[in-house]
């Protein structure tokens, strides 16, 4: 997919799903489990984020909704499975900005369309990703941390949820915002393998996106969140200070989640499942858990044009980066 028809794209058709409907109808739906791929590894953000999702979509509408998680090639694998399934209801994808951004702007293999092979469901949340050491590392801040990295060209290596992710891009970006930094790259299969590795010692820092396990680990002891790279201190972890205000310019990295449907899925069951996903958005306690996971519920009052900034934005980004995910 050409990137110029990406951006004139995304900012409309990614938000408002206008994708063709299939005209016969469908009784009694769902008959079945809902399917949700959530393409990342368990415990991670996205599997949080994913799971509270499917929680209350549950009570909220009396079906049976089911997490399937296909990690693997930065979402990029559950992704393209989301798309080539059957276009009737029963598979949902839970879809990021590393599916639907960042893996088709960088890849030059893009096994998907994002903007043509998907439906919008409906926003979930929006989150940041953040820089967290382990306690080992001496450095209390970012200020320190970019000091201490300078020093020692190429002794200290970044875990992400793997090659592509935006945890990977965040790393990247951080590099190149600290002044070019030597840092080594290590890519995991999700951000829960990731932060293991990094409680355990086996990697110093990395740079996940902020969910409740990331905070559990830090008020533990475990491991230290110096930034959290979005315009505003979380209100789930007000002491935090941003990266910005740390002293790193324009390190900014907010994540959103989102429930897609294959394209083509009937205009009735498009409107059950968006209606149950209205329902989820509306519940206080889904909203608190939110903020519990570290993220904030999407309630940006024009999403199209959020996207489409989001989408140039990070087009920048890639390019003097010269990221790439495959």
């Amino acid at each position: 997919m050409k990137k110029r028809h990406f951006l004139a794209l995304s900012g409309s058709a990614l938000l408002s799903g206008l994708t063709p409907h299939t005209t016969f109808a469908q009784s009694k739906f769902p008959e079945r489990p809902i399917r949700v791929i959530v393409p990342f590894a368990p415990a991670g953000d996205g599997d949080i984020i994913g799971r509270l999702w499917v929680k209350y979509a549950m009570a909220h509408s009396g079906a049976n909704f089911v997490v399937d998680n296909k990690a693997g090639a930065g979402g990029a694998i559950g992704a393209a499975e989301a798309s080539r399934a059957k276009a009737d209801g029963y598979t949902l994808l839970l879809g990021t900005s590393s599916t639907q951004i960042i893996n088709p702007l960088a890849s030059g293999t893009a096994s998907y369309d994002a903007i043509k092979d998907f439906s919008l469901v409906g926003m979930v949340s929006i989150n940041p990703t953040c820089i967290v050491v382990n306690p080992s590392v001496p450095a209390n801040n970012l200020k320190e941390l970019i000091s201490l990295i300078k020093a020692n060209p190429g002794k200290y290596a970044y875990g992400s949820a793997g090659p592509g992710t935006i945890t990977n891009l965040t790393g990247e970006l951080f590099k190149l915002q600290g002044g070019k930094l030597d840092v080594q790259h290590v890519p995991y299969k999700g951000g829960g393998p990731a932060m293991q590795d990094l409680v355990a010692g086996h990697v110093p820092m990395i740079t996940p996106i902020m969910s409740s396990a990331v905070l559990a680990q830090h008020r533990a002891g475990r491991a230290r969140i110096l930034g959290v790279n979005s315009d505003a201190r979380l209100k789930a972890a007000p002491d935090i200070p941003t990266s910005v205000e740390a002293g790193v310019p324009d390190m900014r990295v907010q994540v959103f989640n989102a429930v897609f449907t294959p394209a083509g899925v009937p205009r009735d069951v498009q409107e059950f499942l968006r209606a149950t996903h209205n329902k989820v958005r509306n519940d206080p306690a889904f909203l608190q858990d939110l903020e519990k996971a570290g993220a904030e519920p999407f309630s940006l009052p024009e999403p199209e044009k959020f996207i489409a900034e989001e989408v140039v934005r990070w087009t920048s980004v890639i390019k003097a980066t010269q990221f790439k995910t495959s």
